[in-house]
């Protein structure tokens, strides 16, 4: 199972086990909810997706890595307490609230949210004196003397042996108590996830044209080289930082996040060939329709390899701009019901209020994905304009349609580079070329750009999918042009 198909597992899991009765009960019993064990390789995204279903289910979400805890943080710390039994007084040891328990309730008390999932990594490499109590907890869920509340669904993660010395396989006992998911790397999966994130086009390249250098794990004997989709997401992150404040990304940089010399020559040898195609073909002068012969007959003599990477570039930048404007689009459309109550005489400072308050509500949970963050902050900057224009004696109407016009702008202009790209790209490649079939198939199954086509259709997009009978044969041919690398 990859991890996309493990996080709707999980996901369908979580709300079965959340649903209730006409009287109010779990379906579930509490009892009979199995914790969920993720197993897989370090790095795949087990962690990411936590966050990401907590998020989607407008839940809480409180996470730890077990290996980080001794027995004492994990059950609490002893204490002495007087008790009376048979009529006389004995000294007993008790316990105090498991660190992981009382972060629930903190959870609960700070957020309002009563249900969530309590996430514990690592949990098959913890201390030799942790180990009994793990086995505890994952049977009876249950830290000393303290439950996990009612409301709160149990999931695991750990490595499987081979990819950590430290891990403790579970005997059949616990295993038969647990709902057990066996995660691979799959790059596929895992682009899509990148190609929302908006990851750097260099490496969804890169790992296009070698899937094996997605990910793996080996002993040498110079140690372990290891290269994992997390390596790439964060090695995507600094290189984009990077090249935003004018720094070279050197090879050197590359080893920090790719623990894998072979690979990491290979992706700084492509990431110089990226640029240097960037600056040959002069993309930017794709999208104004402003390509010379010269450079039609650079791209018609060049390699197989270099086309595609082309396409790749002309396909990132597509991606970007129609990014930017759907962010426009979908904050348009969200704050678009409330204007009209405004203009009815409601105070902007209300659903000001009640963003932030929602924000700092999931951000308390721990349920707050990055993505719903940066669009929440775009509604309050609305508001906020809003409310300060208000002050000067506009309308709200007034200013929502102010926001609309720019939107139109915004859209015009890119249809009309859209246009040119389409274009463009059919002089480059010709009309039904493979690399014309690579361009067209990234936009159509990137999430933004069909989100953009449907709400905003674009005669050049509409000819040449039908022309490619993209959706129709497009993974044939997808396999074909890659047979070609």
């Amino acid at each position: 199972m990859n991890i996309a198909e493990a996080k709707e597992y999980i996901k369908d899991t979580v709300e079965l086990y959340l649903t209730k009765d006409e009287f109010g009960d779990y379906r579930i019993p509490v009892v009979r909810q199995r914790p969920i064990f993720l197993l897989g390789a370090p790095g795949i995204g087990k962690t990411a997706v936590m966050s990401q279903i907590a998020s989607e289910l407008g839940i809480a979400l409180v996470s730890y890595s077990m290996t980080h805890h001794t027995r004492q943080s994990a059950l609490g710390l002893p204490f002495i307490r007087e008790k009376e039994y048979g009529g006389r007084t004995y000294s007993v040891s008790e316990y105090t609230m498991s660190e992981i328990i009382a972060s629930i309730y903190d959870t609960i008390e700070e957020s309002g949210i009563r249900e969530g999932i309590l996430f514990l990594d690592e949990i098959n490499c913890v201390s030799e004196t942790l180990y009994p109590s793990m086995l505890q907890f994952l049977q009876m869920k249950v830290f000393g003397k303290h439950a996990v509340p009612e409301g709160w669904v149990i999931v695991t993660a750990g490595n499987p042996p081979e990819f950590n010395k430290a891990v403790r396989e579970f005997d059949v006992v616990t295993l038969d108590r647990l709902k057990v998911i066996e995660v691979e790397a799959d790059y596929p999966a895992w682009k899509k996830y990148a190609t929302e994130r908006g990851l750097h086009g260099a490496v969804l390249q890169f790992l296009d044209s070698d899937r094996d250098a997605f990910y793996g794990v080996e002993t040498t004997a110079y140690g372990k080289n290891y290269v994992t989709a997390r390596g790439w997401e964060d090695l995507s992150e600094i290189i984009t930082l990077y090249e935003s404040t004018g720094k070279k990304v050197s090879e050197s940089l590359i080893g920090q996040y790719i623990k894998n010399d072979t690979v990491v020559k290979e992706f700084s040898a492509f990431y110089d060939l990226y640029n240097k195609y960037k600056r040959q073909y002069n993309v930017d002068a794709v999208f104004r329709g402003e390509v010379s012969q010269e450079t039609i007959d650079a791209a018609q003599k060049a390699a197989t390899d270099e086309r595609l990477a082309l396409a790749g570039l002309l396909a990132d930048a597509a991606k970007a701009r129609i990014r930017s404007v759907m962010k426009k689009a979908t904050l348009i459309r969200e704050v678009r019901p409330s204007i009209e109550r405004i203009e009815g005489g409601e105070e902007p400072a209300t659903y000001l209020r009640a963003r932030k308050d929602m924000l700092r509500t999931k951000e308390r949970a721990g349920s707050l994905s990055p993505a719903e963050k940066n669009a929440g902050k775009r509604v309050i900057a609305f508001y906020e304009g809003l409310q300060a224009a208000m002050e000067e004696g506009r309308g709200a109407r007034e200013y929502y349609n102010s926001s609309v016009f720019e939107l139109q702008d915004d859209v015009r202009e890119l249809q009309e580079a859209l246009n040119h790209l389409f274009a463009q790209a059919a002089r480059l490649f010709g009309r039904e070329s493979n690399e014309m079939l690579v361009l067209v198939t990234e936009l159509t199954v990137n999430e933004d750009c069909a989100g953009f086509f449907a709400s905003f259709p674009n005669a050049g997009y509409e000819e040449f999918r039908q022309l490619l009978m993209v959706g129709d044969r497009r993974e044939q041919l997808r396999k074909e042009v890659l047979e070609m690398l």
